[in-house]
C-alpha cells in the first residue's frame, strides 16, 4: 500500500490501448480517403477538403489528450473534475469534430446503403433513441457503485469509455451529421440542444450540492492541488452544468444566427420576386 506521500500523480503511465485507438483512427482516415476516395469521387471533384483535415487531425489529437497521460490518470485517480473534464471532451467536443470531418461520400457509403449496418445505424441514430440512450448512459456513469467499478477495472473503464464516445457520435448525428438529410432542421437542432443542456442538470446540481463524500475512490486522503474531495465534487457539477452548459448554448445561438440570416434572404428573395411580378 503507497503512503500518501509517496503518491506521484504526474508519474507517466503506457496507454498502449489508447495508442492503438488513435492509430487506427488514423490508418481508418488514411484508407478512407486515400484508396477509397479515388474510386468513388470523380477526378474533377475533392475527396476531402483542407478543413476537413485540418478538423480531423485536430479532433484526433483531443482524442488522444482525453484518454491518454496525464489527464486520463489524474482523472481515474485523483479528480473527479478532472474526469468530468475529459468526459465533456469525448462526449461534447470530439465526436461532432469527427462528424464534420467526414466528406459526404462516404458517410453514404456507411449509411445510405440497404445494408442491415446501415439501418441499424439510421435507427439507433434517430433524435429520440440517441438522445435518450446517451444521456441514460451518463447518468448511470455517475452513479457511485459504477464509478468504483470503473476505477476498479481498467477494461470495464475502457469500454465504458468506447461506449460513450460512441453513444455521443449517435447524439451529435441529428445536429452535424455529413448527410444533411440525417439532420434536423435548424429550429429542431435548436430545440434538441436545449434539451440536451437540460438534461443533465440533475446529476451536476447533485454534485454541486452534495454534502461529504459521493465516490469513495476520490477520498484516498490525497488533496492534489489542496483541492478537498467535496470541492472536487462541487467543480465537477459546475464543469457539467456550466461548461456543458454554455458549449450547447453556445452552439445553439450560433444556429439561431444562421437561421435568422436564412429567414432574412428568403423574405428578401420573396419581397424581390414580388416586385418583380408587379412590374
Amino acid at each position: 500500500m503507497l503512503s500518501i506521500n509517496s503518491i506521484n500523480p504526474w508519474a507517466w503511465k503506457a496507454h498502449p490501448e489508447v495508442w492503438v485507438l488513435v492509430i487506427a483512427v488514423l490508418l481508418l482516415g488514411f484508407w478512407a480517403i486515400k484508396i477509397i476516395g479515388p474510386k468513388v469521387v470523380t477526378p474533377d471533384q475533392q475527396a476531402v477538403t483542407k478543413k476537413q483535415k485540418v478538423t480531423f487531425i485536430f479532433a484526433t489529437i483531443l482524442l488522444l489528450i482525453s484518454a491518454d497521460w496525464p489527464l486520463h490518470d489524474i482523472a481515474e485517480d485523483h479528480l473527479y473534475s478532472a474526469h468530468m473534464l475529459q468526459h465533456l471532451l469525448i462526449t461534447f467536443i470530439v465526436p461532432p469534430l469527427f462528424l464534420l470531418s467526414i466528406p459526404t461520400w462516404l458517410a453514404r457509403l456507411l449509411v445510405v446503403s440497404d445494408t442491415f449496418s446501415s439501418q441499424v445505424i439510421r435507427k439507433v441514430s434517430h433524435p429520440v433513441v440517441a438522445g435518450v440512450t446517451f444521456n441514460a448512459l451518463v447518468a448511470l456513469t455517475h452513479w457511485s457503485g459504477f464509478v468504483q467499478f470503473s476505477a476498479d477495472s481498467g477494461v470495464f473503464h475502457y469500454a465504458i469509455h468506447v461506449l460513450l464516445f460512441v453513444t455521443a457520435l449517435l447524439m451529435w448525428i441529428p445536429v452535424v451529421s455529413p448527410i444533411p438529410e440525417l439532420r434536423l432542421s435548424l429550429p429542431g437542432q435548436m430545440f434538441y440542444l436545449f434539451l440536451m443542456s437540460i438534461i443533465p442538470t440533475v446529476p451536476a446540481a447533485w454534485l454541486t450540492f452534495a454534502e461529504g463524500t459521493v465516490y469513495n475512490h476520490y477520498d484516498d486522503g490525497y488533496q492534489m492541488w489542496g483541492i478537498t474531495v467535496q470541492s472536487d465534487q462541487q467543480a465537477a457539477g459546475l464543469i457539467m452544468k456550466l461548461i456543458g452548459g454554455f458549449y450547447l448554448w453556445g452552439i445553439i445561438v450560433f444556429k439561431f444566427y444562421i437561421f435568422a440570416r436564412e429567414h432574412t434572404r428568403n423574405q428578401n428573395m420573396r419581397t424581390i420576386s414580388n416586385e418583380i411580378q408587379k412590374h
